[in-house]
């Protein structure tokens, strides 16, 4: 196999006054489903170990490079502008478990965080007390192009760590345990472990393990300190299912959660019997997903069997069957139950109404209930650290596009609350000088759709300036808000930065998920559609100078909504997209595969086949003009194959009409997230803001 035409060496790529275009061979094969017929030129470029594959991703990158290589002081100036908003020597706000206090802290110039911990002293304190780094993840990424921690429990009685770490980007993980009081690392090592947990007795680990194929969580191991085998706890056989475990905040319980996109199974085993039995604890039906946390003599279960949003109730520990549950909060249309935490004596309830996060505290000594108030039209709530079982306060974190990331200690007795960290912005940042809003567009059939937005003060409505619209719109998750310091580096240039909360995404509690997947996919093309007219209508931007973006799920939206409206937008940055639906819903040896029939459909059914089939990107790429194009992606990805941009880019290249720029990137070290050390990732986020820049004018 040959590559025609393709600038495959780099340093004739560079030397040239004009870049040549990379184009790769066609290999024609056609394949006929459920009586349709479909070209697929370029799936040669499934091979990673063909050297014709790597030849040609490398020759766009060079292609990649020699066009923008003009750009190279800008795309350093925007470097430079958006670090020194960073402050390089910046820590967490430490935690209190079990006599320590553990946090986390960047130095200076250094790519990754080290992972911490003093004793508490006498006084409650913990300044004054010694330091013990527990992991430096500079060392572990040294000599390495990436490096994630993913797995990080200590064990109750603080002498080991349980940790994981993935140094490809293909989220495979290495389980590893390490003495705290000597330093060193046990001889235990675990690969594609997905999940821990320590039994209470801190000798015995709990740990899940992936498919070496499909990389689906499938089953469950035991190990004990100082014995070399390990016990096969169960195996997941239904392959839509995966598992993972985790040990509940009371210290009570292990569990083993079993999941689907659309069903729930748990299995629960008392923390200090590690060699006990495990029970189920409401076997899996069709269409019903719940999950469980525990406090005294019962379990709390967020189900969804009455209501797509979710109802609370408890179970008898001793007899945990559905005929004794006790309803706590019934399913509610308007609004959706995301998520509960239990403590010793209170209930947090994270709950989402109209769009936006609420929180909700019960004394559950008094049944007292209280909300908490946030002023802001658009902002986002997160969890933080909250390891302490009996505690009064609750740690949580704020921010909106105007506020940068602020961590609050509430007091759920007082009802106060005080400010612990606001994450520090550095120049001269003043969030008065910018404003926030939430708009409404209306759908094509009538459902309102919101968009959040930012940008400097002063902006005129009259179509004039530039705009960033970003979406998502798939698994049900919640495309929030949130602060960005590199993103002041396109406000205070005049482009607008909005989001699209597209039906598909949670936005809006379950039925937006329900409404956006499945036979119903379309409606989060058409909504994303109808969010761009309307600004458009709005005066907020024109079809001149809009830039969509969105990654993963979000880039196959990205890649349908080029297809059917490409005079709408005039640059599309799509990140890891998934454009070659069908070849991977088509592939069940594929990570993810048999899982995701539930949210986009199983194509080797005929009526399932052709909802995709209408709106796969690659099979849907005509003889039009497109906007131009910044097609991203990374050759670990486990998530969304690095061959379907590719393919997406070589078949677009044969069939766009216009002279707009294409151009395909390949991080060639890295996975789905991209850049794991945090000047490397700032560095991608300068090249695309310099891109895009470029081609609005504003370089």
């Amino acid at each position: 196999m040959k590559l025609l035409a393709m600038a495959a060496n780099k340093k004739t790529v560079l030397s040239a006054s004009k870049p040549t275009t990379p184009i790769a061979t066609k290999q024609p094969q056609f394949r006929f489903l459920h009586g349709d017929a479909r070209d697929d030129d370029y799936r040669w470029l499934h091979d990673k170990d063909n050297v014709e594959t790597i030849t040609y991703l490398q020759a766009e990158n060079s292609y990649a490079e020699a066009m923008t290589a003009d750009l190279k002081p800008f795309e350093t100036s925007l470097f430079e502008e958006m670090k020194a908003r960073i402050k390089e020597d910046d820590s967490s706000v430490p935690y209190k478990l079990d006599g320590y206090y553990y946090y986390s802290r960047f130095e200076a110039s250094r790519e990754y965080p080290l992972l911490c911990r003093k004793p508490i002293d006498a006084n409650g304190g913990w300044a004054d007390s010694p330091e013990q780094v527990l992991l430096d993840i500079n060392v572990l990424a040294k000599g390495k192009t990436f490096m994630e921690v993913g797995e990080f429990e200590v064990s109750p009685d603080g002498h080991m760590l349980a940790f994981s770490t993935d140094a490809t980007g293909f989220r495979q993980y290495k389980l590893q345990i390490k003495d705290l009081r000597s330093g060193k690392l046990l001889p235990f090592k675990r690969d594609r472990v997905t999940s821990a947990a320590w039994a209470l007795d801190s000798r015995t680990l709990f740990y899940s393990t992936e498919d070496k194929q499909t990389k689906r969580s499938n089953q469950l191991w035991r190990h004990t300190l100082g014995e070399s085998v390990d016990k096969l706890v169960h195996e997941e056989k239904d392959e839509r299912f995966g598992l993972d475990v985790y040990l509940t905040r009371s210290n009570g319980y292990l569990i083993e959660q079993i999941g689907s996109l659309t069903s729930s199974e748990i299995r629960y085993l008392k923390a200090d019997e590690p060699n006990g039995r495990w029970r189920v604890l409401a076997r899996r039906r069709a269409q019903i997903e719940y999950n469980v946390d525990h406090r005294a003599d019962a379990f709390y279960l967020r189900i969804n069997d009455t209501g797509r949003n979710f109802r609370l109730v408890t179970a008898p520990i001793t007899n945990p069957g559905r005929e004794n549950w006790l309803e706590v909060l019934p399913a509610r249309e308007d609004v959706m139950l995301e998520g509960i935490d239990l403590f010793q004596h209170f209930m947090v309830q994270y709950e989402r109404v109209n769009g936006l996060n609420q929180l909700v505290i019960t004394d559950l000594r008094t049944q007292a209930t209280h909300g908490m108030a946030f002023s802001e039209p658009v902002y986002s709530l997160g969890v933080e650290a909250n390891a302490e079982w009996d505690t009064e306060v609750y740690r949580y974190s704020y921010e909106s596009m105007t506020t940068p990331s602020t961590v609050y200690d509430y007091h759920m007795a007082t009802r106060t609350q005080t400010l612990l960290k606001r994450r520090p912005v550095l120049g001269d940042f003043d969030p008065v000088n910018y404003m926030t809003e939430r708009i409404w567009a209306t759908a094509r059939d009538g459902v309102p759709v919101p968009i959040s937005l930012v940008y400097r003060k002063g902006k005129v409505c009259n179509g004039s300036s530039p705009l960033w619209l970003d979406a998502y719109g798939a698994y049900g998750i919640p495309n929030d808000v949130y602060f960005s310091s590199s993103r002041l580096s396109l406000l205070d240039r005049g482009v607008t930065f909005a989001v699209a909360h597209i039906r598909g995404g949670g936005d809006l509690g379950k039925t937006w998920h329900d409404a956006g997947r499945m036979q119903h996919k379309i409606n989060s093309f058409t909504d994303f559609i109808a969010c761009a007219e309307h600004l458009i209508t709005k005066g907020y931007t024109s079809s001149d100078r809009l830039v969509i973006e969105g990654g993963s799920a979000g880039g196959l939206l990205m890649g349908a909504v080029s297809n059917m409206r490409p005079d709408l937008f005039k640059i599309v940055v799509s990140q890891v997209p998934f454009v070659d639906v069908l070849s991977t819903m088509l592939d069940a040896s594929l990570p993810l595969t048999v899982g995701e029939y539930e949210e986009w459909g199983n194509p080797n059914k005929k009526t399932e086949y052709h909802w995709m089939r209408a709106y796969s990107p690659y099979d849907n790429l005509s003889a039009q003009s497109y906007p131009t194009m910044l097609v991203k992606t990374s050759l670990n990805d486990s998530q969304v194959m690095f061959w379907e941009p590719a393919k997406y880019v070589a078949k677009l290249r044969t069939l766009k009409t216009d002279q707009n720029p294409l151009l395909l990137m390949t991080n060639m070290g890295a996975g789905h997230g991209g850049a794991s050390g945090r000047f490397d990732r700032l560095k991608e986020i300068a090249f695309d803001y310099a891109f895009v820049l470029r081609e609005l004018g504003l370089n």
